[in-house]
């Protein structure tokens, strides 16, 4: 360090700012200082001091500093545009965007064609500016600018970096799959330190937050603020603290008011009081549901300051967003009038729906709350419909589940069957509306699914997909079915007489509506449609959550003394259950089959196993509007083709496929070493009927990584895409992995959903744990009506007549 000199001693401090070790940059800006008399040199050592006390928690003394050096005497047009560069960036990380646009755009000019590269990195900072007035061509046209000149000089982090902000821009105008598919392009060269790294990971986790995916950014961002607290970034730290309240804004308010507010104050001990309003308006936003809290707080007379200070500092739609949240909540606004860009964002845009529904609530319009309702999921829809990713499409429904919530409250409230109808498949269609295309073959996927195979078995725990490079494979296969699962032809909606031409004398559609606060059913056959009010969700929730403890013990439970014990105490909460799911329901229909489509909140329920659903013969579609669409084609024949896998250490799964493929004497059957990952999916390809007898594990936060364990590892969710074709009958003699993630109230996602979105037109599993004795001797019995040609609900329900094995194994999908 002795012998450097001052430019050697200055570009270091740079390569240590950019690594997030500020405080070791400031000391070798003291001594490059004392090494130099040259002004234009000392001017831009000066100006990399100010950048370094701006990222620790001086922005004062970082501008006075830039200041004095822009005041210094004999500087050469040069410097001085690179300071003006970055007096801008101050400017803008202050949050006064009109200051920096100026100052950016006097840097450009002098830079442009003197100084590419220079020019290069202010552009790469205006381009952030651009990105926060929401001034998307120009925040492009700047980065792809800097990208170019960055590639021609060889520097590949800094193209990175560039490539990355355009990944970010494709964020703010709704291409979710491209902004991802650009940050992760981006990430190998760009996060290079960790604060680098945090950086990239702040913005990827508000691509995961825009799609839906709270849980997982919530994660990734209390990470990020963390490596910024501990490279004392307190600026840094704040915004990850602002974004992980806008998080909690969907799902948390409470936590994210006092998330939002912190931020605040943080950005107030700064002096940055542009992003200390941001995060109030945040926290303002999340106590409105309260109107003790609007009361005590004066929060309208703030709301009305706070969103005039927001539009005067650029950051219009926050402060439309803030006022339509005060308007939706609070009575004594009704009069105000509603007034949204066209170019305002979706949030913004749906929160208006919202605020005109609730407006109509309050004076019993219900009417023009279902109006206001569908135009807003419409709108949501025209966005999301583009989606071929079943992970996107049922996550990217959060952005409408007040809306739906609100729509669906006021249809029951008509009390019309096809209003009702409308609205129950209205809930159901959103991730549904589009028929997904197959993925081309990948074989990079299916390389990294068979790593991520390896460190599972490597790390048996719940947090396996954690692990560093489990996180990045994570990502990988993400980032792959999003971008190269297309959407294909999109279905409409079906209607009620739709479905009463569907239906047949023996047949009947029971679709149940959760509106957040009530739940009922639509009955409807051939002969009339009855609505039905059925207890409230908390009654039917505090049942279902002692019911899988109950069924987990029945099954473990097999002998002994406490078998009477743990049976009656099943069947007594499986009759509270029935009566009232089903009772109240079946005394409007005498009709033998059903067809069950049901909220999120009901995915667990073992349907076949409630009292009143004995006799009958059930199958749970998605939604009304895919059963119909598929009674509609032409019913495949029972194949020939039929295959058996058995995965390790299933007590009787050589027993149960044996005693099954009776009804299947040609049948393919992969056991013990042979029952391979790809053995399994060649197997799919290639068969009508593919039952599976294996260990299974639902990921709750992470539902593609659900799977069933076989020789060499799980069989992911995502191998389901790499399957060319596959099979027309899917039964999981596997526990759990009929369960599912319930995403925003309507949305469930698990191994069923996955195997029906991938092309099956039935799948036989079971939401909860079953005894190996029970799916052995059930699911044998039920291959002879598969084999002798009946639909598989009809030959599942001939199983249990037969054999008086009351399982939780049902059909989703066709059924019948």
């Amino acid at each position: 360090m002795a012998t450097r000199s001052a430019e050697d001693l200055h570009r270091l401090a740079v390569e240590l700012c950019i690594s997030g070790r500020y405080a070791r940059a400031l000391s070798v800006l003291t001594l490059a200082t004392g090494r130099t008399d040259d002004p234009d040199l000392r001017a831009r050592i000066e100006g990399t001091r100010a950048l370094a006390l701006q990222r620790t928690g001086s922005p004062s003394e970082a501008e006075e500093v830039l200041r004095e050096a822009l005041a210094a005497r004999g500087l050469t047009a040069h410097t001085r545009a690179i300071l003006r560069g970055q007096l801008g960036a101050l400017a803008m990380y202050g949050g006064r965007l009109d200051e920096a646009e100026r100052l950016f755009g006097e840097a450009v000019e002098a830079l442009d064609d003197t100084d590419p590269l220079a020019a290069a990195r202010v552009r790469m900072n205006r381009s952030l500016g651009r990105m926060q007035r929401r001034d998307l061509e120009g925040a492009a046209a700047d980065a792809e600018w800097a990208a170019t000149r960055f590639a021609a000089a060889g520097l590949a982090t800094d193209e990175a970096h560039a490539r990355h902000n355009l990944g970010y821009i494709a964020l703010l105008s709704g291409d979710l799959v491209t902004a991802l598919e650009a940050m992760l392009t981006a990430r190998p060269a760009a996060a290079t330190t960790p604060v680098a790294g945090a950086v990239g990971d702040m913005d990827r986790a508000e691509v995961l937050r825009e799609a839906g995916q709270t849980t997982e950014a919530e994660r990734l961002l209390e990470r990020v603020a963390a490596v910024f607290g501990a490279h004392r970034m307190p600026q840094s730290r704040a915004e990850a603290e602002f974004q992980l309240a806008r998080s909690l804004l969907a799902h948390d308010p409470d936590r994210a008011r006092k998330v939002a507010l912190a931020a605040s104050r943080r950005f107030q001990r700064l002096g940055n009081d542009t992003w200390a309003h941001r995060a109030e308006a945040i926290g303002l936003r999340a106590g409105m549901p309260s109107p003790r809290r609007r009361a005590r707080d004066g929060v309208a007379e703030r709301v009305d300051t706070l969103a005039t200070a927001l539009a005067r500092e650029g950051f219009r739609g926050e402060a439309t967003a803030l006022q339509l949240t005060a308007a939706a909540a609070d009575p004594a606004l009704d009069g105000r009038p509603i007034r949204i860009r066209d170019d305002a964002p979706l949030e913004v845009r749906l929160i208006g729906h919202e605020v005109r529904a609730a407006r109509a609530a309050r004076r019993g319009r219900y009417g023009d709350v279902r109006r206001y309702a569908a135009r807003g999921i419409d709108t949501l829809a025209a966005w999301t419909g583009s989606f071929g990713s079943l992970d996107l499409q049922t996550s990217a429904a959060m952005h409408g589940a007040r809306l739906m919530y609100a729509g669906l409250d006021a249809a029951l409230r008509s009390r019309d069957p096809e209003i009702v109808f409308e609205w129950a498949e209205r809930a159901r269609h959103l991730s549904q509306q589009s028929t997904p295309l197959r993925p081309p073959p990948d074989p990079q996927l299916a390389a990294e699914l068979a790593e991520l195979r390896t460190i599972r078995a490597e790390r048996p725990g719940a947090d396996w997909l954690d692990e560093p490079r489990a996180a990045e494979l994570r990502e990988r296969a993400r980032r792959r079915q999003w971008a190269h699962t297309r959407a294909g032809e999109t279905a409409e909606r079906a209607t009620l007489p739709n479905v009463r031409d569907a239906l047949d004398a023996d047949t009947a559609v029971l679709s149940f509506l959760y509106t957040g606060a009530r739940l009922a059913v639509l009955v409807s056959d051939s002969a009339r449609d009855t609505l039905v009010a059925l207890e409230g969700p908390d009654r039917i929730g505090a049942l279902l959550s002692g019911l899988r403890a109950d069924l987990d013990m029945a099954a473990a439970v097999r002998s002994g003394p406490l078998v009477s014990v743990v049976q009656s105490a099943l069947q007594t909460r499986l009759a509270e259950l029935s009566a009232g799911l089903l009772d109240p329901l079946l005394t409007r229909t005498d009709r033998r089959r059903l067809v069950l489509t049901v909220p999120g909140m009901l995915s667990g329920v073992p349907w076949g196993m409630l009292p009143a659903m004995e006799g009958r013969v059930f199958t749970a579609a998605t939604s009304a509007t895919r059963w119909v669409r598929a009674m509609s084609g032409t019913a495949s024949a029972p194949s020939a083709s039929t295959a058996f896998v058995v995965g390790p250490g299933v007590p009787r799964g050589e027993e149960e496929v044996a005693r099954a493929r009776v009804a299947w004497p040609s049948a393919a059957t992969l056991v013990g070493a042979d029952a391979t990952v790809r053995g399994a999916a060649q197997l799919a390809a290639s068969s009508g009927v593919l039952h599976v007898a294996a260990h299974g594990r639902h990921t709750a936060d992470n539902p593609l990584f659900s799977g069933l364990e076989l020789a060499d590892g799980v069989l992911f969710g995502y191998d389901i895409d790499l399957i060319p074709e596959v099979p027309r009958v899917v039964v999981l003699s596997a526990c759990e992995v009929g369960r599912s993630s319930v995403r925003w109230g309507e949305e469930a996602l698990g191994m069923t959903r996955i195997w029906l979105h991938g092309g099956a037109e039935s799948v036989v599993a079971a939401p909860v744990r079953v005894a190996d004795d029970d799916a052995c001797e059930l699911l044998a019995a039920m291959h002879e009506g598969l084999a002798a040609g009946e639909a598989p609900a009809e030959a599942l329900a001939g199983a249990a007549a037969r054999t008086g094995i009351r399982a939780p194994f049902q059909v989703h999908g066709r059924g019948f």
